[in-house]
């Protein structure tokens, strides 16, 4: 990877990733019945390995 292109790149992964896991948590907020702390803690860990994960899929799949 290029120097100038680094920043750039940086900044999608974080979008991708950002957005992976925006709508992890609001799937994880749609299928539970009761919203409590521990519940929001979980998801959004639980949402956040699974962005970690959904984003290496599609490196994994996509050749650029």
């Amino acid at each position: 990877m290029r120097r100038r292109t680094t920043p750039r790149a940086a900044l999608l992964a974080g979008a991708e990733l950002l957005l992976w896991w925006g709508a992890l948590a609001l799937l994880w907020l749609v299928l539970i019945s009761t919203v409590d702390t521990l519940e929001r803690i979980v998801g959004a860990s639980v949402a956040a390995a699974g962005a970690l994960l959904a984003r290496a899929g599609r490196r994994a799949v996509t050749w650029w």
